[in-house]
């Protein structure tokens, strides 16, 4: 049992005077390429990190218990913008498939740092779908979470993302990455052993906090719709680069990343399985600058990191995650880690950003019943 694991059992102990009949936990994760593609039927490609968030759950009705929060809510309510709306977006999702949930009570505990593009939310509900699915005997297929998930966030949290997240945090295998074909919903395991190449990957959270239901998020997905109904198409994932022509504006640019944006992705399954990490790395930074210049959602700290990693001899880097703020991250030689981190620092106080957090993660484990 990790130690996230442990602390969500002992404080369900301590809370509740009783062991919980399940623990759960689920990660986030880092897109590694694929952005804003997700929603248009795209593809993308995610690993797993190890950072994670635990529940620990048994019948009951003593409500949901936030650790990091210090804060007990009860097992359904309205939407309140605030942490317990995923587990009571799942357990809505749940309940309008038609599950029969009986009264629990959880402890929820996770060290996925929110508002930083590393999918914290995702990892919330992840853990707590499966962790009621196990309790309840649902035998609900993992597919088939991810999507209660994404209806949850969707529908009742309304954040309007894509399947990734969720099947990220659902279906991700350690030392791996995972294609998903967000229009299909397949999905494919996809080797990602940086440490016998020599290389980090290295994340920084330029501590930037975004909150997509207060950002630019669902504008983007709109321009998108729009841009395919001007073609003619049912999603972008259809679109070449001689549609764009037809385009104009903030739909012609939206369009461009995704047409380019899928494209590269697919570029980079096939350079990662040949293992040439160089060639993967030139995608990252392009898919940075179609972020930047096209899609419009990076921010000054996440350029400034991109310009400092090119600087200091990454293979590539660029935003990931939605952007507005948030986590870059960068595939680096072990060896240089710590120089790229102290001269970001250094910039970013010549620049008066604020001081980022970093991580550096290796590709990890899905959402697992540990109890």
């Amino acid at each position: 049992m990790r130690q996230i694991e442990q602390r969500a059992v002992d404080f369900y102990r301590a809370r509740f005077g009783e062991n919980p009949e399940v623990v759960a936990s689920a990660p986030g994760r880092v897109n590694l390429i694929g952005e804003h593609t997700d929603y248009n039927g795209g593809y993308v490609l995610p690993c797993a990190i190890d950072r994670r968030v635990a529940v620990a759950l048994g019948h009951g009705e003593s409500g949901l218990y936030s650790i990091d929060h210090n804060d007990t809510q009860p097992q359904t309510g309205p939407r309140t913008g605030r942490w317990a709306d995923y587990p009571h977006g799942v357990v809505w999702a749940l309940e309008q498939a038609g599950a029969r949930l009986p009264a629990f009570q959880a402890t929820i505990i996770g060290d996925v740092p929110p508002g930083a593009g590393l999918s914290s939310s995702a990892a919330i509900e992840a853990a707590t779908a499966l962790a009621l699915d196990t309790l309840c005997g649902l035998n609900i297929a993992r597919t088939d979470l991810a999507l209660l998930c994404q209806r949850a966030e969707n529908e009742f949290v309304q954040v309007q993302s894509g399947i990734m997240d969720q099947y990220a945090s659902l279906l991700c295998q350690v030392g791996s990455a995972l294609l998903i074909d967000c229009r299909s919903l397949a999905s494919e395991q996809v080797p990602l052993d940086l440490a016998s190449a020599g290389l980090s990957l290295l994340v920084c959270d330029t501590r930037v906090k975004r909150r997509l239901t207060a950002t630019g998020y669902n504008d983007r997905r709109t321009i998108c719709t729009r841009a395919a109904e001007h073609l003619g198409l049912a999603q972008l994932r259809d679109a070449t680069l001689d549609d764009l022509s037809r385009l104009s504006g903030e739909e012609l640019r939206c369009a461009r990343h995704i047409v380019t944006e899928n494209a590269r992705v697919l570029a980079g399954v096939a350079a990662l399985r040949r293992d040439d990490f160089a060639a993967f790395g030139e995608l990252m930074w392009a898919s940075h600058a179609s972020l930047r210049d096209d899609f419009a959602v990076s921010t000054v700290e996440l350029d400034a990191f991109v310009e400092q990693a090119r600087l200091g001899g990454a293979l590539g880097a660029r935003l990931t995650g939605a952007g507005f703020g948030g986590c870059a991250i960068a595939i680096i030689e072990q060896g240089n880690v710590q120089s790229l981190m102290d001269a970001v620092n250094q910039d970013f106080s010549e620049r008066a950003y604020r001081t980022p957090a970093w991580y550096v993660f290796s590709p990890a484990a899905g959402a697992e019943v540990v109890r």
